[in-house]
């Protein structure tokens, strides 16, 4: 009679231990699940802030600009007529940095030429009062 009251409570105790309570894991997972959707908003958007909008635009070519181009051997042109010495091009340069509204000085200077042709050309804009300097570059190909 002892025998068969200790062979029951072993038989339910095994029976016990082979289903397992999955409530606790599944409120976790709901507790989890809430935070993050919680807090993934606030990762995304942290300050709203409106981000200006970037458009390349294109160098205005207008008749009254100034083209001044530095060959490879450091000689300077102005609109594609060679210009002598220094003197004249700062004589030039004064003359159409007083003109309204004050044109634009877009300098091209080959890749190969010494630095100090174009510093000279900057230099002497600088010292006639020319406010908006430009240099034309070539855009990198794409893939390069």
């Amino acid at each position: 009679m002892g025998m068969n009251i200790g062979s029951g409570n072993t038989g339910d105790h095994d029976e016990v231990i082979a289903t397992i309570n999955t409530t606790p894991l599944v409120d976790v997972m709901l507790v989890l699940l809430i935070i993050f959707l919680i807090t993934i908003p606030v990762v995304n958007h942290t300050v709203p802030v409106q981000l200006p909008q970037q458009k390349v635009r294109p160098l205005e070519s207008r008749p009254d600009n100034i083209l001044l181009a530095v060959d490879r051997a450091g000689k300077v042109y102005w609109n594609e007529q060679p210009i002598t010495d220094e003197e004249s091009l700062r004589a030039r340069l004064f003359a159409m940095a007083s003109k309204v509204p004050q044109p634009d000085v877009q300098i091209r200077g080959d890749m190969r030429t010494r630095y100090e042709a174009i510093a000279k050309v900057v230099d002497a804009c600088k010292s006639a009062g020319i406010e908006k300097l430009v240099f034309v570059t070539q855009p990198v190909a794409k893939g390069s």
